[in-house]
């Protein structure tokens, strides 16, 4: 059971900050993703034909409470998500994008750093041509050399793969050679978000426990910004 609890009695010691940011292409469900990370509806999400988030925007978890432990201790987690334009965008040009994230980037996670990056795609649009080229060729150049250690994508809208009578391991194996490129690159870091079945809730504490998965296989390592 996922516990919030207020950080009056904690110290530096057993409370622990998640730094998370979100990439993808327009309508890949970024902004619900994060809303969902968050446990609240900090990001505007809605359906459109052309892309909703024009700027880059920070948000905070509550404190949670017992969510893991570490060196023989409860850990206490908070969890901050930077959720980011479209790429490409309707509206903005790609260099205007690509600079309003470096800002954010910077100015966010400069010296605490960045655990992962989730690049958010949409599970029944299949990963391919030059607009998700165009994704993953920026994800590289905002976070440098290292960015394969650093990357995982973000399957949503994954009761599509159950509709079509795929397994996860089936789909991941008749993907696109875009998209098995990019999970070969990554190490096969990749989180399914299911809509159908599961409440918020759990959907959340799912894919928290799945993150902390990869930024412990990176011994908590950062990125960070200058």
């Amino acid at each position: 059971m996922l516990n919030l609890c207020l950080p009056t009695d904690m110290t530096d010691s057993n409370k622990m900050i998640i730094n998370l940011a979100l990439f993808g292409m327009t309508q890949s469900g970024k902004s619900s993703a994060g809303n969902i990370l968050l446990g609240s509806t900090d990001f505007h999400s809605s359906f459109s034909p052309c892309s909703v988030t024009k700027d880059c925007c920070l948000g905070r978890s509550c404190h949670l409470c017992g969510f893991m432990r570490r060196g023989g201790q409860e850990i206490t987690l908070q969890i901050q998500v930077l959720d980011t334009p479209g790429y490409p965008h309707s509206r903005l040009k790609q260099e205007h994008v690509k600079q309003e994230v470096k800002e954010a980037l910077a100015h966010h996670f400069g010296q605490e750093g960045l655990h992962l990056a989730l690049l958010v795609q949409r599970a029944d649009v299949p990963l391919c041509g030059q607009e998700a080229s165009s994704s993953i060729q920026m994800i590289q150049e905002l976070l440098g050399h290292a960015w394969k250690n650093y990357t995982a994508i973000l399957f949503t809208h994954a009761e599509k793969i159950e509709e079509a009578g795929f397994t996860e391991d089936k789909y991941l194996r008749e993907a696109s050679d875009t998209l098995l490129t990019l999970l070969n690159s990554i190490q096969h870091r990749c989180i399914f978000q299911y809509k159908k079945g599961n409440s918020l809730n759990e959907q959340r504490i799912i894919i928290l426990e799945r993150i902390m998965e990869f930024i412990k296989e990176n011994c908590y390592q950062v990125l960070t910004f200058k």
